[in-house]
C-alpha cells in the first residue's frame, strides 16, 4: 500500500487503561508494528497493553520505569521501531482522539518520497471549530511562534501529535536531547528545520469525545518559550546541538 515501506506506529501512553484498547484495536492492517510506550502509569496501562499484545504479535510493549513525559515517550518508541526495520515511523495518541482513517494521508507524503516529517494540521479541517476556542487560539499562536524561529512560514499546527518521519531522518536527529515533556513538538520541529527536513502538513480530523487532552496552554507556554529561545539562540550561531 506504500510502496512497500514498513511502518510502524508509536503510541506513547499514560493513565490510558480505559481508552488504549479502542486505539489499538482501530489500528489499520498495514501497520506492520505498533509500539505502545508506557510513561511510567500508575494505573493498568501496561497491564493491559500487555494483555493485547498476547493476542496480537505486532504490537510491542515498552515500559517507563518513571513519568518521563510524552517526547521522551514517542523518541523510545522511535528507537524501537527503527530497531525492529520501520522505514517510516507514524505516532498516535493512545486517547483515541485521532482517526485512523487519516493516517494513509500522514504517512503517504513520507513513503513516496515528497517529505521527511508529516504533521498533521487540524486547524483547517471543517469540523476544527470543535476544538475549544481558547485551544484553538492557543495552538495557532504557537504554531506563529514555532514557525517563526524555525523558518517555517506556514506552520499552522505545531501542537499535533500525528505525525509520520522517515528512519532516514530519525538517524539524523538528536534523540537523547529532544525536549521530553509537552514542548516536545516544539523542539522536534526545531530540530528537523535545522538539518533542513521537508515538513508536509496533511490536514487530519480533530476529535474531541470522551477523552480528556493533556494539553494546556498555560501550562506549556513557559517551557515552549524557554525552548524557541535556545532554538533562537542556535539559529543565530548556525549551531544543531
Amino acid at each position: 500500500m506504500f510502496e512497500n515501506a514498513r511502518v510502524a506506529v508509536v503510541v506513547p501512553a499514560f493513565c490510558e487503561a480505559q481508552l488504549l484498547p479502542r486505539t489499538l484495536a482501530r489500528m489499520p492492517d498495514y501497520v506492520d508494528w505498533i509500539v505502545v510506550v508506557d510513561d511510567g502509569s500508575p494505573d493498568q496501562t501496561f497491564w493491559v497493553a500487555s494483555e493485547f499484545a498476547r493476542h496480537h504479535p505486532r504490537v510491542k510493549v515498552v515500559r517507563l520505569g518513571f513519568n518521563y513525559g510524552v517526547g521522551r515517550a514517542i523518541t523510545e518508541g522511535y528507537r524501537w521501531a527503527m530497531a525492529l526495520g520501520a522505514d517510516v515511523v507514524a505516532v498516535m495518541a493512545a486517547d483515541d482522539q485521532m482517526d485512523p482513517a487519516d493516517l494513509p494521508g500522514v504517512l503517504r507524503p513520507v513513503t513516496a518520497g515528497f517529505a521527511d516529517y508529516s504533521k498533521g494540521n487540524r486547524l483547517i479541517h471543517h469540523e476544527a471549530r470543535a476544538m475549544p476556542p481558547v485551544r484553538r487560539a492557543g495552538t495557532r499562536l504557537l504554531a506563529r511562534l514555532t514557525g517563526y524561529v524555525a523558518g517555517i512560514a506556514d506552520l499552522d499546527d505545531a501542537q499535533c501529535g500525528y505525525t509520520a518521519i522517515s528512519s532516514a531522518m530519525l538517524h539524523k536527529l538528536p534523540l537523547d536531547d529532544i525536549y521530553p515533556r509537552y514542548g516536545y513538538p516544539n523542539d522536534m520541529l526545531l530540530r528537523l528545520a535545522e538539518r533542513g527536513a521537508r515538513i508536509v502538513q496533511p490536514v487530519v480530523r480533530p476529535i474531541y469525545a470522551d477523552e480528556i487532552s493533556g494539553l494546556s496552554v498555560p501550562r506549556v507556554i513557559v517551557p515552549i518559550s524557554s525552548i524557541l529561545m535556545r532554538g533562537a539562540m542556535r539559529r543565530a550561531v548556525g549551531r544543531r546541538i
